[in-house]
């Protein structure tokens, strides 16, 4: 390591005197004048400038001047000058190469700081970019000292956050003693300065609020440079907070909103039931025996039906509650998709008792893993909206398939189809479309349901209008596929 250090540090006065020697050569050979001869000359010394900087540019000067005077100046080799013009013009070679070296030093001097001018606003803006991909502040504040080491090829970085106080760092490198020296920045201080470890500290400022303390290892970076990091790193950790403070507040207006709207959705839709069941059982106790068979049976079935649709609107609101606590489980088990659709027409065959309902296994029906009860519950969930929609006689199909590494499932029906507009909206929490308006009954919750359930087993639903008119709901999940018996489901 040492040898090689030392051939690049002699490398430039070698090549300085291994060019004048060899230019010295050619131009003696080709018999050159002394003004031509000192123009090459003065061109080597502008060159070595340019490469090898000022103090080697010197050197070449002076060997090119004493070979200007040796050989191309009278008295011919020797170191004496002849006369008045001969001094002159070795003086004035002397003078134009130091100047000559000088503007050239000058000038290569601009062209690096400038180099390295665009090398700092590519990193700047290399930095300032991949900030942006981050919208969470805690893995902003994460990823920040990696990130600021990576770019700026530091061998560490450490960050600082007071709001909310963390402190992280690119390395084990750098001390966790660090904290307390980042943390004590006061406000005012605007230069970088020296903590403990060799490491170089700034304060991040964002206006007149202190943000934290950035410190990074070795002190390379100019002053520009590090203030311009300090002021992209407050920035970005200002936005980033800002952002999750807004999502915080959104999220909770939300909440609050559906809270609402679950209130207001569950007190008309309870409101319902409870008024026709009221009125039914006091006209019941009310009329007595002047009330015949047939107006009795009439008023318990009133009575029944309600009942019925209270249950379901209170176990709607109890799977909502289930899913926005987080608390649905997955139980897989080996099962046949035929019996699935055969058992969620069985249990949904009082919303059904008008339509014809046709089920369409995929042959063959081998047994596959997936939850049954949840799956019978997005089934029942649909068949009892796709009941709703379709006129009294219509067709509904329940459908099984696999394709791609998927179990597949759908539900068709013949009725009047879904608006346009409500498509992109009816798996949304209790929106309801146009037809469910004039029907008068649901409370917006069943299909928001349904997408919970389906996602909650790693799969997506989909709902589109068939072109012979009616709607379908497509849903998938995972394909476990078991061995099973030879027979077939159902």
């Amino acid at each position: 390591m040492e040898l090689s250090d030392r051939v690049r540090t002699l490398f430039p006065w070698v090549a300085a005197t291994s060019t004048v020697a060899f230019a010295t050569i050619v131009l003696s050979w080709l018999d050159f004048r002394s003004t031509a001869a000192g123009m090459v000359f003065l061109l080597l010394v502008v060159w070595m400038a340019t490469r090898a900087g000022t103090v080697v540019s010197l050197y070449s000067a002076l060997l090119c001047s004493l070979s200007f005077d040796y050989f191309f100046l009278p008295p011919f080799h020797t170191f004496t000058l002849q006369g008045p013009q001969e001094w002159v013009e070795m003086f004035t070679f002397l003078a134009s190469s130091v100047v000559a070296s000088r503007v050239a030093e000058r000038a290569r001097r601009q062209a690096l700081k400038a180099e390295q001018r665009r090398e700092d606003v590519e990193r700047l803006h290399t930095l300032g970019q991949e900030m942006m991909l981050f919208d969470e502040a805690s893995r902003l504040i994460g990823e920040l000292p990696r990130l600021i080491e990576r770019i700026f090829s530091l061998d560490g970085v450490a960050l600082y956050v007071r709001e909310p106080e963390q402190f992280v760092r690119s390395s084990d490198a750098m001390a966790e003693s660090l904290r307390a020296s980042l943390a004590a920045l006061s406000s005012n201080v605007q230069q970088p300065e020296m903590v403990p470890g060799d490491v170089v500290a700034m304060p991040l400022m964002l206006g007149l609020q202190n943000v934290g303390g950035l410190g990074w290892r070795p002190a390379k970076l100019s002053r520009e440079v590090a203030t311009a990091i300090c002021a992209q790193v407050s920035i970005a950790l200002a936005r980033a907070l800002a952002i999750e403070a807004a999502a915080r507040l959104e999220a909770q207006r939300e909440g609050d909103r559906l809270r609402t709207a679950l209130i207001d959705s569950l007190t008309h839709e309870l409101r319902t039931p409870l008024t026709s069941i009221r009125a039914a059982a006091t006209t019941l106790l009310e009329g007595g025996e002047g009330l015949d068979d047939a107006t009795r049976l009439d008023l318990a079935q009133i009575v029944d039906e309600e009942s019925a649709r209270l249950s379901s609107l209170i176990g709607e609101a109890v799977e909502m509650a289930e899913i926005d606590a987080n608390v649905v489980k997955v139980s897989p088990e080996l099962h046949y998709p035929r019996t699935l659709l055969q058992n969620a027409a069985e249990k949904s065959k009082a919303a059904l008792t008008r339509h014809h309902v046709v089920i369409v296994a995929e042959e063959p029906d081998t047994l596959a893993m997936f939850d049954p009860h949840l799956m019978g519950r997005v089934l029942r969930h649909l068949l009892e909206n796709a009941a709703r929609y379709t006129p009294a006689g219509g067709r509904i199909v329940l459908r099984s398939s696999r394709a791609a590494g998927r179990l597949e499932f759908a539900v068709e029906d013949n009725g009047p189809g879904i608006e346009a507009s409500d498509l992109p909206l009816i798996f949304e929490k209790f929106y309801r479309g146009k037809h469910s308006a004039s029907k008068g009954k649901g409370t917006g919750m069943g299909l928001a349901i349904v997408r919970a359930i389906v996602a909650a087993q790693g799969g997506e639903i989909h709902v589109a209008n068939l072109p012979e008119g009616g709607a379908v709901f497509r849903f998938w999940i995972p394909l476990i596929e078991k061995e099973g018996r030879s027979q077939q489901g159902g």
